[in-house]
Parts: structure tokens; sequence; C-alpha cells
């Protein structure tokens, strides 16, 4: 608990993290009153269109914001992101104010917001590395992770409870007002968080061009960098994976488990709860030195955990979203703290947005895969694709990782302008006990 408390001290964080954290509350439950407003206008087809449509524009959206993170301030285009969000949310309440809601508004809602979820998926832990200390990556990682998890627990189990008092597309309304404050406290942070500028670079083992303004270097540093690309193209799989739950769920809920909308947002609920309780238990552990290791042998287990959903009644499906809930989030946090120490300053902006864009963009497939399985009968073989996409990339990742050693990911640093950068290949180790470092640095600051 100090770990993070220590982190919660630091003024800007703070800011940073609640606004962060309120946005996520409207939107989960935002989701809850959007998946349940398209329920009941056009069924279940209706929902893997708004999945889609939710998910879909994340691949565009990263490809015109990626870039402008390194070339613009991010604090500035955080308070642009929340404002034009805002407004494209309080779109429903207004309209449903003077008539009705139709199909075509919900998805282009979900579509917009999709195009702008990159924003902060990019600045967010892009900048954290110039709020705290090197030292505090992994609980300022899992805090991000459990801003999601809070968030998912609360936002949907309340937008269902509000959906039976005050509609709907009200629910929305209370979204838009989240956005407002996330820009009002990111307005209010000292932190100018100007673009980063150009570093020097150090003797490293990945040569790749850091002054380009393009995908460019970001795409060479992926593509080299093995560890990056493993986590990229796992994370691709599992939130495939994370798709077809979007649209298997309220399918369980409307044909299986009973038509409430509050049981809907107790399943969405306790998914993220697990991911919250593991989030938590992550970041209060020290960073393993076979760290690729046991993201992979996690990522095996979560998958392992939707084998429950063979059985679809609600014991069986709350266990399979327990364990699956439970066992990803410390892959996300472990993984973020990896990406935060591996990427140079110059580049974090555009890398992380280039991955969280790449793994962004696989949900509309397995949503749309999802619809189609569920409308044709297909529940079984449904989730024992959900099985084996989740399963075999941990395999793979934990065979490939087996002995590579991160002993000094997070390590402090002896100098406050110490940044690593990554090797293309982390270093493989006999035993715990050999020092040896896995990447050369540069003097770098985020």
């Amino acid at each position: 608990m100090n770990e993070y408390l220590s982190v919660l001290r630091i003024p800007d964080y703070r800011k940073l993290w609640l606004g962060s954290l309120l946005s996520l509350l409207g939107d989960g439950a935002a989701w809850t009153a959007l998946v349940w407003l398209a329920l009941n206008d056009g069924g279940i087809q209706a929902v893997g269109i708004l999945g889609v449509c939710y998910t879909l524009p994340v691949m565009l959206g990263g490809a015109l914001v990626g870039p402008m993170l390194d070339r613009f301030s991010r604090r500035n285009l955080l308070i642009a992101d929340n404002v034009m969000r805002c407004v494209v949310m309080a779109s429903v309440p207004i309209v449903a104010v003077v008539g009705d809601v139709r199909l075509g508004l919900l998805y282009a809602v979900a579509a917009i917001y999709g195009l702008l979820k990159i924003v902060p998926l990019g600045v967010v832990p892009a900048v954290v590395p110039e709020l705290v200390p090197k030292d505090k990556l992994q609980p300022a990682a899992a805090l991000e992770t459990i801003g999601f998890g809070v968030a998912g627990l609360v936002g949907p189990a309340l937008g269902g409870l509000l959906i039976g008092t005050i509609g709907g597309a009200n629910v929305l309304a209370i979204d838009a007002a989240t956005y407002a404050l996330f820009a009002l406290l990111v307005l209010s942070m000292k932190a100018r968080l100007p673009r980063p500028e150009p570093e020097p670079v150090g003797a490293t083992s990945v040569v790749v061009e850091q002054s380009g303004r393009g995908w460019r270097p970001a795409i060479q540093l992926v593509t080299r960098d093995k560890v990056l690309l493993a986590i990229t193209l796992s994370f691709m799989a599992f939130n495939f994976v994370f798709g077809m739950i979007t649209v298997t769920v309220p399918w369980l809920v409307r044909f299986e488990l009973g038509d409430r909308p509050e049981l809907l947002g107790l399943l969405l609920a306790v998914l993220a709860g697990a991911e919250l309780v593991g989030s938590f238990v992550a970041g209060a552990l020290k960073p393993a030195d076979r760290q690729m290791l046991r993201m992979g042998t996690l990522q095996t287990f979560a998958g392992f955990g939707l084998m429950f959903l063979l059985l679809p009644s609600l014991p069986t499906v709350l266990a399979g979203l327990v364990v699956i809930g439970l066992l990803s989030a410390p892959v996300t946090v472990a993984s973020l703290a990896l990406r935060m120490s591996r990427i140079p300053a110059v580049l974090r902006g555009r890398t992380m947005t280039l991955m969280r864009t790449l793994m962004n963009g696989t949900p509309p497939l397995g949503a749309a895969v999802a619809a189609s399985l569920l409308s044709a009968g297909l529940y079984t073989a449904a989730v024992w694709l959900m099985v084996a996409v989740a399963m075999l990339p941990g395999i793979a990742v934990a065979l490939l990782f087996r002995n590579a050693s991160f002993k000094e990911s997070l390590a402090p640093e002896t100098a406050p302008n110490l940044q690593p950068y990554a090797s293309p290949e982390p270093t493989a180790v006999p035993d715990e006990d050999s020092p040896v470092p896995d990447r050369a640095r540069t003097t770098v600051k985020s």
C-alpha cells in the first residue's frame, strides 16, 4: 500500500490518475447503457455492430493521433480529447429530449468514441515517466490498471442500476460530465507536458531513427525488439478474446441467465473486480526476473479459465470471468511497466500508441466473430475458439522467453535523467543470480 501512496502523493500524477479514473467510470456506465439500448432496439446483431463501432475506429484513430503525441503538447491533446468526447456523449441525451434515439446515433457515438479512445491510451503512459521516478513505474503502471478495474467494477454496475431509474440516454449525460471534469483536472496540472525533444543516443544494440516525425521509428523499434513485438502480438490475441466476451456475456444474459440489465452489469462488474484484485496484487509485488515467462504463464492459465463457460450457468460463468480477470490483469501491469522502461522518451508517445492501437484493433474482429457464431447457435464453438486464441500465445511467450532475464528493467537510476533503452533480445542467464544487464543505456528523459 505504501508504494501506491508514495506515487499518489505526487500532485500532478494524482490529478492525471483521478481524471482518468472519473472518465473510465463514466465510460463503464455508458457502455452498459449503449449495449442495453442497442439490444432492445436491434437484438444481438445490433450489439455486435455496436461492438465493432466501439472498437474498430481505434485503428484509424491511432494512425492519425500517434505521431501527434510526439509533436504537440500532450496536455493540450488530453484537454481537446475530453472536450470533444464530452460533446459527443451529450448528444444522445439531448436527442432523447426532443425525439427517439435511433440505432444510427448509437453507432455514431460509439464510432467517435473509438476514434478518440487512443488519445488517453497513448498519452497517459507516455507522460507517466515524466511525473514519477523510474523505480515507481511498477506501482504507477498498476494504478493505471487498477483505475480500469475500479471503473469496470463500479461503472457497469452503476450503469445497470441507473438505466432503470433515469434511462439509458441520461447515463450518457453522466459520462459527458466526467469528460469535463477530466479536462479541468488536466488544465490545473503544473506540468506542461510539452512534446519531447530529440535526445542524444548512446551505444545501443537497436538502431532506430529518432528524429523522424512519422511512424517509421516506432515501427522499427517494435519490430526489432522481440520483447515489444511479443507483447504486442500476444495482447492482440488476448484482446480478440475480450472482443468475443463483450458479445458473449450479453448473449448469455438474454438467452441463458435471465433477461435483466442488472445481471449484465453484475457480470461485467465481476470481471472488472477480478481484474482489480489481480492488478492490486501485481503492483505491490517486486518485478520478476523472468518477467516474460511469468506473463506467458499467467496468460495461458487465464485462457484455460474460459473453459468454465462451456457450462452456461451463472456459477460457471462467474467462475470463468473471475479466473480470466484475476490472471490477465498482472500480465497487463507487468507488460506496461516493462514498456515504460524499455521505450526511449522521444519515441514513447508513438510507440505506446502504435502498440495500443494494434492491441485495441482486434476486439472488433472478436466481437464480429462471436456475433456470427452465436447467431448460428454455435456457442460451444465460440468458447473453444476463445480458449485456443487466449492460451496458445501465452504458451509461446512462456517458451520463447523462459530464460530471459530482466533484472535491471525497473531498477532505480543513479542519476535522475538516465533511462534504459531496449535491446531486441533480453539476455539469457544460466541462473537467477547472474547480474547480466539486458540492454544498453542512453541519456534520455521522458
